[in-house]
């Protein structure tokens, strides 16, 4: 809003997220005129529940695509056979998941996309036992992860995962470094960086990353 100040901004994002009145959520909503997401203003880290959901699936949607293609030893394929692993991963997802292929990662897609049962049905187009160990692992990391992210007082509904989160973070990052360095050699991306990194803090600071709102 123009007409608010940041800090005020922030003042009522925090009612809405605490909300400290105990009232209805159109009561709230009403508080707030509007301020149920975080300021876009930001000078500390920050980071929202559906924009992780979706950042980080784009990433194990892409990974899926790499190891039908086995880039791990075959690190210098052509932009035609990359394509083709992904119209296989989109056939098998479609066969076996009902999902239908998308041009853009949404909230919809990544929540069903990011499951035991998909990792699972992927692992099924993988010929090494040690690539489909490798990613079941990861991928039960990620969803030992996600409902921190994904609660509003992560402290209360999930204490026993919050206090797991740095182990599980820590061993999710040196999975990417060693089994997956043919994409994570040095580097990380941005969405996986924030939900490794920041996640813990942010919910120490505020109590939750905002995913109520």
């Amino acid at each position: 809003s123009i007409t608010r100040s940041h800090s005020e901004n922030l003042q009522r994002y925090e009612t809405w997220r605490a909300n400290p009145h105990h009232e209805s959520v159109d009561e709230l909503r009403n508080r707030v005129k509007g301020v149920s997401a975080k300021p876009f203003i930001e000078t500390l880290p920050s980071i929202d529940a559906l924009h992780c959901d979706i950042g980080n699936a784009a990433e194990f949607y892409r990974i899926f695509q790499l190891e039908i293609g086995e880039v791990y030893k075959n690190p210098n394929a052509t932009k035609e056979e990359r394509k083709k692993w992904q119209t296989i991963l989109d056939k098998h997802l479609r066969t076996k998941m009902n999902l239908k292929p998308i041009m853009r990662m949404n909230g919809n897609f990544a929540r069903k996309l990011m499951t035991k049962e998909t990792v699972e049905s992927v692992c099924e187009l993988l010929h090494c036992e040690e690539r489909q160990v490798a990613l079941k692992e990861l991928m039960d990391l990620y969803l030992k992860m996600k409902p921190v992210w994904r609660s509003s007082c992560p402290a209360k509904e999930c204490p026993e995962l919050l206090c797991q989160y740095s182990y599980h973070s820590q061993r999710f990052a040196e999975l990417l470094s060693t089994k997956f360095k043919y994409r994570y050699g040095g580097k990380i991306t941005n969405y996986f960086h924030k939900t490794l990194a920041h996640v813990p803090e942010i919910i120490e600071r505020d109590g939750s990353i905002g995913a109520w709102a």
